[in-house]
């Protein structure tokens, strides 16, 4: 008796189309944000607003993270090597780790500084009652490219690119706080000072906080955190496909960028030669990864099977 060969799953370029959805996605994203980001800018020469400015800024971050997220997520799929045996997507979720905390502290840094800029609230003249059509219809834009984002990032499972979706949704909040400081100058411009530094001052707390929670997310991923309940079905429904299958327990599986990883025990027949339970075993490695494509790897543990052991 030879050696069997490996039951191999159907090759797949699940990789290389994850990155291209994920790509023109983003891409489109940082048209859009770049073309606000020069019209607020503009918008903060002619219109000398502080809430206008902290919002340019904040689009202009997140048009650099997601420059810098690219190109990691680029990275994270390239395969397992002698030094990284379960390859490299550890480094997506790493990525947005820190692309979350440097929001944050942007956001504190431009709080700082409002704050800083205050006592002149005095001195700072009426605002144009015009100004507030600027960031008016860059939440518009924003919230439509966060929709588009986030129906990508949760098609192909990115926590980072999920995290960079969300800059978009704090990119059309701010810009609508922004909208709402500088509408107060149609009605009352004696406080239209006031109420823009007030608006930039908020603009950085929901900064601090979104970026705090966009951390939050990819340390739950780089810390193993149980995946939701659904993988764990889809799992299971691919191993009893096999014939010889009795039974399955411990199924343990590891979620980072765009890679998987599935332990599991299978039960069998305990009378099955160690042949016809490798067999399954590789039947079993398999299935899971051709309904799956996303799985790197699979380890199957072979058990025997007895009725009254699941009572």
């Amino acid at each position: 008796m030879s050696y069997p060969d490996p039951v191999l799953p159907p090759k797949t370029n699940g990789r290389e189309e994850r990155f291209k959805n994920l790509l023109r996605s983003s891409g489109r994203g940082i048209l859009v944000r770049s073309v606000i980001v020069g019209i607020e800018l503009l918008g903060v020469l002619y219109f000398d607003s502080s809430s206008l400015f902290v919002d340019a800024i904040a689009s202009l971050f997140d048009i650099v993270s997601s420059l810098v997220l690219l190109y990691f997520i680029k990275y994270a799929t390239k395969p397992p090597d002698e030094n990284h045996p379960f390859g490299h997507g550890r480094l997506e979720p790493l990525v947005g780790l820190q692309m979350g905390l440097l929001l944050a502290l942007t956001g504190l840094g431009m709080g700082i500084r409002e704050i800083g800029f205050s006592y002149d609230i005095a001195n700072h003249p009426p605002i144009s009652p015009f100004a507030w059509l600027v960031p008016a219809g860059a939440t518009l834009f924003l919230e439509l490219t966060y929709q588009n984002i986030k129906r990508t990032a949760e098609k192909e499972d990115s926590k980072a690119m999920l995290a960079d979706a969300r800059h978009y949704r704090i990119d059309s909040i701010t810009s609508f706080i922004a909208s709402l400081s500088l509408l107060v100058a149609l009605f009352s411009p004696s406080l239209s000072g006031l109420a823009d530094h007030m608006g930039a001052i908020l603009i950085s707390i929901v900064m601090i906080i979104l970026g705090y929670f966009a951390a939050k997310d990819n340390i739950a991923e780089i810390m193993d955190r149980t995946p939701k309940a659904e993988y764990f079905e889809k799992v299971k429904r691919a191993a009893y496909k096999v014939a010889g299958v009795l039974g399955t327990e411990k199924i343990r599986i590891q979620h980072y960028g765009p890679d998987s990883h599935v332990d599991i025990d299978v039960e069998v027949d305990p009378n099955l030669s160690v042949f016809d339970a490798h067999t399954i075993s590789q039947k079993v490695r398999a299935e899971i990864q051709k309904d799956w494509p996303k799985v790197q790897d699979v380890t199957v543990h072979i058990e025997p099977f007895f009725p009254n052991d699941h009572k």
